[in-house]
């Protein structure tokens, strides 16, 4: 049975789903989203990037509803300019973590988003450097004293093995539970306030619409994902995705990321609504 684009509300994850730090967003991406979008579908984003490094990897795509921004952590309204929702860490158990990770791993990058999203470097790293420079954001280096508070997650940025020692440490360690451990990337650990992630931000993106989540179309490629895939009335993943992102899905794309698979998903929308 033919549907209506404005039925779905399709939630995309941003890196390695919509576009590549190095390539961008392919461009049939951005023709099939603006196509999308003009013919009545709703499309949005859901990402663990802040909404200043939203803003410059969508260029001219204008979105057609809120973002979920910092893996759940800030509900963003890119047309009025405005966070609609804002939850933050447990500041005191996220200082004593970070001070124990970066006395126990000398290399590790740590960065602190707070307000809404914006950077504060507390140590220093190539890979710090390269988040800053791929991902277009203007960041404060400071001691973590300095940071303001409203803290939304803690990113510890290092290499892949590096960064899977860290998460074997946390997880010998108790810092209160009030925040949580979550791998973003094999190059990325964040520490996210307890509950909260891009599913939680899908249910209260819902809400607020007045939808029904069986309306919700989910595009990922991350473990990160997995929950609001879960959660959503149908679930995508792209070719490049893991196997147990690809299992956890309804579908799965024949194209990559960087071959264009979120503009394959949602032409086959198109098609079928006409």
């Amino acid at each position: 049975m033919k549907r209506n684009l404005h039925d779905y509300l399709v939630f995309c994850d941003m890196d390695n789903t919509l576009l590549t730090a190095k390539e961008g967003i392919p461009e049939c991406n951005r023709t099939v989203i603006r196509l999308f979008i003009q013919m009545g579908g709703r499309f949005t984003v859901a990402s663990g990037r802040p909404p200043e490094s939203i803003r410059a990897a969508l260029g001219d795509i204008h979105l057609s509803l809120p973002a979920i921004a910092c893996n759940g952590a800030l509900l963003y309204d890119f047309n009025a300019n405005r966070v609609l929702r804002h939850a933050t860490l447990e500041r005191a158990q996220a200082t004593t973590a970070i001070l124990d990770i970066a006395q126990k791993f000398p290399q590790i990058g740590v960065e602190v988003m707070a307000g809404a999203g914006e950077m504060y470097v507390i140590r220093a790293n190539t890979y710090t450097h390269a988040h800053q420079v791929d991902e277009k954001l203007s960041g404060v280096a400071c001691p973590v004293d300095s940071v303001p508070d409203g803290w939304v997650k803690v990113v510890f940025a290092a290499d892949p093995e590096t960064i899977r020692k860290v998460g074997q440490y946390a997880k010998t360690r108790y810092y209160g539970r009030e925040n949580y451990f979550l791998a973003t990337n094999s190059i990325y650990l964040e520490i996210m306030p307890a509950g909260i992630g891009k599913a939680s931000g899908l249910r209260d993106m819902c809400t607020l619409l007045g939808e029904p989540i069986q309306n919700t179309l989910v595009i990922g490629d991350y473990y990160n994902d997995l929950e609001m895939m879960q959660q959503a009335g149908y679930s995508v993943a792209v070719a490049n995705a893991p196997a147990e992102v690809k299992a956890a899905a309804n579908e799965v794309t024949t194209c990559t990321c960087v071959e264009g698979a979120v503009g394959e998903f949602l032409y086959k929308l198109i098609e079928q609504s006409t």
